[in-house]
């Protein structure tokens, strides 16, 4: 078949894609939402911790941050299903599938931001070294690289230009 010939991609209406979209975001939700659940159940117990009393105050209010943050992440990668309960049978499944694509993203924006607290807080509560800010960043950039990175590098380099 030449090159002409070939199909590029999918031969499906909107709501085919839409329904298809929503299945493939779904899926990735779960993930992440499994993820930010038993981190932030975690984050939960920690003030209940007789040594929580002996913290010191920056320690204290990088935990209180990341609890807000970890709260505000579980909201974002859960808005998606109540998203979707709210609008099904609406005729609206391609803007909600946008609307919750931009809330999973958010949601791991703000899991980005809640493990690397989590790591900061817990780093400088077991070693008191100096170096923990640097471990930290490393690891920061690592999920940076994992997450943001080599996705957009794959979008940009795999994406069908038009006119190929």
């Amino acid at each position: 078949m030449t090159e002409a010939g070939r199909r590029r991609g999918r031969d499906e209406t909107e709501e085919e894609r839409a329904d298809r979209m929503w299945g493939e975001l779904i899926q990735e939700v779960r993930v992440a939402q499994t993820g930010v659940q038993i981190l932030f159940g975690f984050l939960l117990t920690v003030v209940f911790q007789p040594k929580y009393e002996k913290l010191a105050t920056v320690d204290q209010v990088i935990y209180i941050v990341t609890v807000v943050l970890g709260a505000c992440a579980t909201g974002a990668l859960i808005g998606p299903v109540s998203l979707h309960r709210l609008v099904s049978g609406r005729r609206v499944k391609p803007q909600a599938v946008r609307l919750a694509s931009r809330m999973t993203f958010v949601g791991l924006v703000l899991l980005l931001a809640t493990m690397t607290s989590s790591l900061l807080l817990i780093l400088r509560v077991a070693t008191h070294d100096g170096y923990v800010p640097y471990l930290v960043a490393a690891v920061v950039a690592w999920y940076l690289a994992c997450w943001y990175g080599l996705p957009l590098w794959a979008r940009r380099r795999h994406t069908a230009r038009s006119g190929d």
